[in-house]
């Protein structure tokens, strides 16, 4: 079968990874992850990041440390070409900050390859995004985020000329409303530390949504609710709104408006890595993700595979798997049995994507959601400190299939133990 090469590590890469690499351990076949990260952070957690209630050097997941352990190799790179007559994987010089060449251009040779990039931000074209407005799509951009934001409630403790902190962030989906609400925890957390010039009442959050509604792709129920909740925060909704362009000071909308902002949060459309598109032939569609077939095959090359966002799969009923972390994990268990079943010379089965409900967490203050699954006929509403319990266990289901179940409880209780012993807010 050759060498399996996973590229990115991601929520469905990571795992992956670390199963292949335990089945395989004994055997001939190897198991390798590529990641031009050295760490892994679980992505729905990036807000987090970015807020500071969640420190990234704390949580984070080494990937050199887990191949150690679950039987895998880890290269550090970065994908720039692909040969496919000849199984060739490319990938880009490692050069340091001051130009120094660490590491020279590599060629890795696979017998499979799977794509598991995840997803970067879509700034659809827009003027001025790139270079005024903040991406939350890696670890790097969320924490650089919060040491603006550290120094934006800097100027408003120290500066009494100064009324307000204007933050403005562009999409309604999970990551925009969930920052939203963590912001204003993240005021009322700095009072607490002697910022007494700061507090929510000082916060100004818009959140601008070109569809009618927040949160398009949840149940409307979820996004009434979480409408009425960030409401109560003080966060300012704008709907049926249009971002034309970016600017130093704010953003200006096709509607003619303008809305003055210290920082400009960008999270309203994703896509896969541009270099994905027409990749030696490989089939994409118009946000460069890999086509692939039920099996998780590309649509041109049965010997290389996408999983997670960066792959584009239709169901039976024409609907398209989601951009969502279950959708993922969901992956990398059907690819892991594909991969066995091929090893042994059995046909891949189909994926079929199950939506197992959806959760939204607005700090502490509320976590809304609704549940599906075989003891419902449609989807159960919960909310409070049950979905609260269901969204965290979420990330610990990540960790137990990285960790273990065992180090996922020693994992918890070192939580514990550090929010007794840490701030409640990374303060750098």
């Amino acid at each position: 079968m050759g060498d399996i090469v996973i590229v990115g590590g991601g929520a469905g890469g990571l795992e992956l990874a670390v199963k292949l690499g335990r089945y395989f351990k004994k055997s001939d076949t190897n198991v390798l992850l590529v990641d031009k990260n050295r760490t892994h952070i679980w992505k729905p957690l990036l807000h987090e990041v970015a807020a500071g209630s969640l420190d990234a050097d704390i949580d984070c997941l080494d990937y050199l440390a887990l191949s150690q352990k679950n039987g895998f190799q880890f290269q550090l790179g970065e994908v720039t070409g692909l040969e496919r007559a000849t199984k060739t994987l490319k990938l880009a010089a490692m050069v340091s900050d001051s130009g120094e060449t660490i590491l020279p251009a590599r060629e890795i040779v696979y017998g499979k390859l799977v794509f598991a990039l995840g997803s970067v931000t879509n700034d659809f074209g827009t003027p001025g995004v790139k270079e005024h407005c903040i991406f939350l799509d890696s670890a790097g951009s969320a924490q650089r985020f919060h040491v603006q934001l550290l120094n934006e409630f800097l100027k408003l403790q120290s500066d009494s000329s100064k009324s307000k902190l204007d933050i403005a962030i562009v999409g309604a989906g999970a990551t925009g409303v969930e920052l939203a609400a963590e912001l204003y925890k993240t005021a009322e957390l700095l009072k607490a530390y002697g910022y007494q010039n700061v507090s929510s009442a000082k916060l100004k959050v818009t959140v601008i949504e070109a569809g009618p509604r927040l949160l398009p792709a949840l149940p409307e129920r979820i996004a009434q609710k979480v409408a009425h909740e960030l409401r109560q925060l003080g966060v300012s909704l704008m709907l049926n709104t249009a971002v034309s362009e970016a600017s130093k000071n704010g953003l200006q909308t096709r509607q003619g408006d303008f809305i003055p902002a210290d920082m400009s949060v960008w999270a309203a459309g994703i896509k896969a890595p541009e270099f994905l598109f027409a990749l030696d032939g490989l089939e994409t569609n118009r946000i460069n993700q890999l086509v692939v077939d039920r099996t998780l095959q590309t649509s041109n090359d049965a010997n290389i595979f996408a999983i997670g966002d960066c792959a584009h799969c239709i169901m039976p009923d024409d609907t398209k798997v989601p951009p969502r972390a279950q959708s993922a994990h969901q992956m990398a268990s059907c690819l892991f049995d594909n991969i066995k079943r091929l090893h042994t010379g059995q046909q891949a089965k189909a994926y079929q994507y199950v939506d197992y409900g959806s959760l939204v967490s607005l700090s502490s203050y509320s976590t809304i959601g609704s549940l599906m699954g075989s003891l419902s006929k449609g989807s159960v509403f919960i909310e409070g400190k049950l979905a609260r319990m269901v969204y965290i266990s979420l990330y610990r289901m990540h960790q137990m299939v990285v960790y273990g179940k065992l180090k996922t409880l020693f994992f918890m209780l070192v939580n514990r133990i550090n929010k007794r012993l840490r701030p409640t807010l990374k303060l750098h």
